[in-house]
């Protein structure tokens, strides 16, 4: 699988060595409140084990990556397509950014970027979508500023930290990325080729 290099960050495939940054933020309830209810109970080293092989073990129905220092190809944290269809040309992201000391700082953002450009480019996909708690402010700044629209609203569809919270659906189809590309004069856009 090939490097996708950006400015800060690259996506880079998963390695052995990603066990000891990813067992530092599994268990930190700083970055799980933001995830998916695999995190309600505290994760063993053997499925974090399985989680690592399973990542460096490929799928046909999904790509993912870890989100490395562009300088040092140090883990920061994990973004992915899954569940892709082929036929529809739809793939699923998740993403984590694995340490609260680097929220905040763009690497979500340029990860996003990279992925999107993938998916478009070099996977041939029509749309990208992803679902984000409403209370994730920073996240779904992040998304919009990528490009990702608000579809849905999934009412008070999960119990999280004492109450109930919507999970919003959020889309990026091919045409609007290459519209933002275009906009931006981004080499290999459709207005620049």
């Amino acid at each position: 699988m090939p490097h996708l290099i950006g400015e800060r960050v690259m996506l880079r495939e998963y390695r052995h060595e990603d066990l000891v940054p990813i067992r530092g933020w599994v268990n930190d309830p700083r970055i799980v409140r933001y995830l998916s209810d695999i995190f309600l109970y505290p994760h063993t080293l053997e499925s974090t084990e399985s989680f690592l092989q399973a990542m460096m073990d490929p799928r046909p129905d999904s790509r993912s990556f870890v989100i490395a220092d562009a300088a040092t190809e140090l883990y920061i944290g994990q973004i992915g397509l899954d569940s892709i269809d082929w036929k529809n040309r739809m793939g699923r992201i998740g993403i984590v950014i694995g340490s609260a000391e680097r929220l905040g700082r763009g690497y979500g953002s340029e990860a996003m970027r990279l992925l999107a450009s993938f998916a478009f480019r070099e996977l041939d996909l029509h749309r990208l979508e992803l679902e984000v708690y409403d209370f994730n402010e920073r996240a779904i700044r992040c998304y919009a500023a990528c490009g990702f629209k608000e579809e849905g609203r999934l009412r008070e569809r999960l119990y999280k930290e004492g109450r109930r919270v919507d999970v919003l659906v959020m889309g990026l189809l091919r045409s609007e990325w290459e519209a933002e590309q275009a906009d931006c004069g981004v080499p290999g856009s459709p207005a620049n080729i």
